[in-house]
């Protein structure tokens, strides 16, 4: 097959180029996919799969421990969990291609292990792990090599003793304690997996005087103080000196904004401050590919500043979510051989944050309509009120709807809370989506009990005739006004 012409080249087999490899498919054009590892990429191997089977498996470890004090998870039940798990999610994607390269009689589809290099504007060489150089033409390329987790230079990380989320997967012990530097939703979200099995002291090392500082304080209020229940150490306003390796342990130094100096020692230390884009050895100057200031690749709507080259994911955005990269590379391919009829769109993009409690958000937070100067009505509806929640024991937690300051509200955002949070949000990304208001949803028979019965008695006191009354439950109903960075309560906001 050297020298072979395609109508696309995907370069990458993670979720963004096997989602634009699939698409291609549909438009009936030759694509080879090019991968150098692993089919699957972050998502199986060092990402999604590994820290959200822990993240489940740690929830039932907790729930074990609060009804029992003093049991411990064994290393081996946890990694067997995880590993099982990746290896059900690689199964499912490799053998979808090998059926798809062994009985499809269109042989449209075509698999190179290797890594690529661009070679011009329309050709891709392949280096083959024996050493053997293919080549290969092609109408588009679509670059789609993802990310890796950013190296600190005075850090000496060896994913062994000072790990990235990279290391997390071969690991081979619990260690008795832990600290993270980096108190984002990377960070926080291992901090809540490894406190909730209680085999390590974890401590999160947190520049600002907040964890989760791109979300509003509520929410962070409540994911720490939830970890810090669960015995984690928050590190607040405090910079790290040094880190270093001293006799197979961690040795730590931090400033605090007062000029306190602290120095501490631990078994392990994980760093989770960003990922920088693979885009080395790919060849992108002998095609005239841009780079963008931060190191990712240029483009406009997917596109690079070479017509036919088009690039998708972590490689080219500051958004590294599977959900984003897959759309991104499907609306790629859709502008080569069809008509997508619009351009992709970032404001709405519904995330979840595996946290404790877990925490689903869409749309504009409060803290973003303040920067923004945007009126907003917001309503805030604790989990307390919410039968299923009481059934669960899951009272921890609230939905808060922001609308904006009219009479259509429509919605701008919502932030879940709790129990089931990532189930919940779903109707209202879509209200958002559509650009609708409230009303539709407000007027729908929930089931019940339910979590998202929730989000309806919130709209319902945002249209006036809420079952719960806001002057009345004032510490577990909020309903106020933000305009001009000044936050105005109500009693009822219609």
């Amino acid at each position: 097959m050297s020298s072979a012409h395609f109508s696309l080249i995907v370069i990458g087999g993670g979720p963004s180029g096997f989602a634009a490899a699939m698409r291609a498919l549909d438009f009936k054009k030759s694509v080879l996919l090019v991968e150098k590892t692993g089919l699957g990429g972050t998502e199986v191997f060092n990402g999604v799969m590994t820290s959200k089977t822990l993240w489940e498996y740690s929830k039932k470890v907790k729930q074990v421990r609060d009804l029992m004090p003093g049991y411990e998870v064994k290393f081996e039940d946890s990694d067997k969990e995880v590993r099982e798990a990746v290896r059900a999610r690689r199964n499912i994607i490799n053998n979808h291609l090998r059926i798809l390269l062994e009985e499809s009689t269109q042989h449209l589809f075509h698999l190179e292990k290797g890594r690529a290099e661009l070679l011009g504007r329309n050709e891709v060489r392949v280096q083959k792990d024996n050493g053997d150089l293919l080549n290969f033409t092609a109408d588009y390329i679509l670059i789609c090599t993802g990310s890796r987790p950013r190296y600190l230079p005075q850090i000496p990380i060896d994913e062994k003793i000072i790990l990235t989320s990279d290391g997390i997967r071969h690991m081979r012990d619990f260690q008795k304690s832990l600290v993270i530097l980096g108190a984002g939703v990377i960070g926080c979200e291992f901090a809540t997996i490894f406190s909730n099995f209680g085999n390590s002291k974890v401590f999160l090392i947190d520049k600002a005087d907040r964890i989760l500082p791109f979300e509003d304080e509520d929410v962070a209020a409540m994911v720490s103080e939830s970890l810090e229940k669960n015995g984690a150490v928050v590190h607040r306003g405090s910079s790290l000196v040094r880190m270093e390796i001293v006799d197979g342990r961690v040795e730590y130094e931090l400033e605090y904004k007062d000029g306190r100096h602290e120095v501490n020692i631990v078994d392990q230390a994980l760093v989770s401050v960003g990922r920088v884009a693979n885009v080395e050895n790919l060849g992108l100057e002998k095609a005239g590919v841009r780079l963008t200031d931060r190191g990712g690749i240029w483009r406009d709507d997917t596109q690079t500043n070479v017509p036919n080259i088009y690039a998708a994911g972590d490689v080219a955005t500051d958004i590294s979510l599977v959900n984003v990269g897959e759309s991104e590379a499907r609306h790629a391919v859709e502008r080569m051989f069809g008509e997508p009829g619009h351009r992709m769109n970032y404001e709405n993009i519904s995330t979840i944050m595996f946290l404790d409690p877990e925490v689903a958000a869409v749309g504009m937070n409060e803290q973003e309509a303040v920067r923004k100067g945007i009126p907003v009505k917001v309503v805030k509806l604790d989990y307390s009120l919410l039968s299923r929640a009481i059934a669960m024991h899951k009272t921890k937690g609230f939905f808060k709807i922001l609308v904006t300051n009219d009479h259509a509200m429509r919605i701008l955002g919502m932030r879940a809370v709790g129990a089931h949070a990532s189930s919940a949000i779903e109707g209202v990304a879509y209200l958002i989506h559509t650009q609708q208001g409230i009303r539709e949803l407000a007027n729908m028979i929930h089931p019940h009990p339910s979590i998202i019965e929730g989000i309806q008695e919130a709209l319902r006191m945002l249209l006036g005739n809420s079952i719960y009354k806001p002057e009345v439950l004032k510490d577990r109903l909020q309903c106020y006004v933000i305009e001009n960075g000044v936050k105005t309560a109500v009693d009822t906001v219609f």
